[in-house]
This record gives C-alpha cells, structure tokens and sequence, in this order.
C-alpha cells in the first residue's frame, strides 16, 4: 500500500498541497482506516506529505521530500519523471565519487583496498558470464566500499543512492544487451589505483565512470541508445 501511494504521488497523481484523504486510501486498497493511517505515517516520515489538525494530510512539494530515501528514488524511477531522477542522480555521483576515491586512495585501510579489488574483478567475472545480477550485486559492493573507504561518513550513507540506481536500471531493463566490459575496466583503473595510494589517479579513472555514465542518461534523454556505463 505504501508502494502504490508512493507511486502515485511520484507520478503526480496528487499535486503539491492537494489533501490526501484517509477515506480514499481506505477505498482504494480495501483496508481499514488504522491501516491507512499507519501507510500515510510511513509517507510523512519520509516528507511527502504532512498532517495537521483540523487540515488534514496534505501533499509536500517535491522539493521537501527526502529525496535520498531509496524507496523514493525507486518511485521517481518508475514515474514519468523518470529522467529527471537519472540525470540528478548521474550529477550526483560526478559531484561525490571522484572525490571519494581521492579520498580512499589517501585513507582506506588494507582491508578496504582488498575489498575493492574484489568487487573490481567480481564485476568483469559478472560481465564475461553475462550475469546481469551478479553484475548490479557486484557494481553496487564496489561503490559501496569505494564509498564507504573514503572515511566520510555522509559520502559513505550515498551508497544507498547509488545501490538503487544500480538495481533500477537493470530491473527498468536499462542494461544494455550485451554488457560493456571497457566501462567495467575502468573499475578495475580505479580499484588499483586506491589500492596504490594514487589519489589523482582514483578520482581521475572515477570521474571517466562517472562522465560516462551522465553521457548515457544524456542520450536516454535524447532517445537514443547507448551502452550502459555504470
């Protein structure tokens, strides 16, 4: 039920300020009014609406909704505005992953560093056997630990932005036929690199990824087909 509402509200069934009614929810999914009301808590917690005395639930502009929560990534994903998500997405990660590889390559731990390449080469395995699960569990592990190796925390709790979009594109059937293993090996460019200590060289293979990977949604956005670069 919190799934449907979500969708809804990222499809723009509701506009900003409009009221969302306890009795349509309850009409809409067959349930009883406690139930809806605790499906309408899970969305104010979130940010997508607020409840006032004697107003009511009333819809919050998008740009007050928590907008790094993975289910609402995963709602924008599957929205109209589906483009918009990819592309805001895409500028997040050039903005934060080079430097969180810059920072890695300067602070991970030898644990972090092994774990790194692990993920690097568990991705090119993925890619060859044209396992297009075992590819996003691989892509999403390696920029979790990159994340996670910098030493910020905040850049660290992005994984989970990255892990959805990750999961999206493959469940949205936005891999590409055949997977691409250029882009998977500048991974491996970025894993040795940390693992090195080369700073300039972790943020420079990084935002190759990153760059690559905004040329894709900028030719989604276009219609156009383009290998995946994740």
């Amino acid at each position: 039920m919190v799934d449907g509402l979500g969708r809804s509200l990222a499809a723009g069934e509701l506009g900003a300020g409009e009221v969302l009614r306890l009795e349509d929810v309850q009409e809409r999914f067959g349930v009883s009014r406690t139930v809806a009301r605790e499906a309408v808590r899970v969305l104010e917690s979130k940010r997508l609406v607020s409840s006032r005395p004697r107003v009511g639930v009333t819809v919050r502009p998008m740009s007050a909704w928590n907008l790094y929560d993975p289910q609402v990534i995963r709602w924008r994903l599957t929205s109209p505005g589906r483009e918009t998500q990819l592309r805001e997405l895409a500028e997040l990660r050039a903005a934060v992953e080079p430097a969180a590889a810059a920072l890695a390559a300067r602070h991970a731990d030898p644990a972090a560093r092994q774990d790194l390449l692990a993920a690097a080469h568990a991705l090119i395995a993925a890619a060859r056997a044209g396992d297009r699960h075992g590819f996003v569990t691989a892509d999403a592990a390696f920029h979790r630990v990159l994340l996670g190796a910098s030493g910020n925390g905040m850049f660290a709790q992005l994984a989970s932005v990255t892990e959805e979009l990750l999961v999206a594109r493959r469940d949205l059937l936005l891999l590409p036929e055949r997977l691409d293993n250029p882009a998977v090996r500048r991974h491996l460019d970025v894993a040795a690199a940390v693992t090195e200590g080369r700073a300039e060289d972790a943020a420079l293979a990084t935002a190759r990824i990153v760059a690559a990977a905004h040329d894709e949604v900028k030719s989604l956005l276009e219609g156009t087909a383009c290998p995946l670069v994740t």
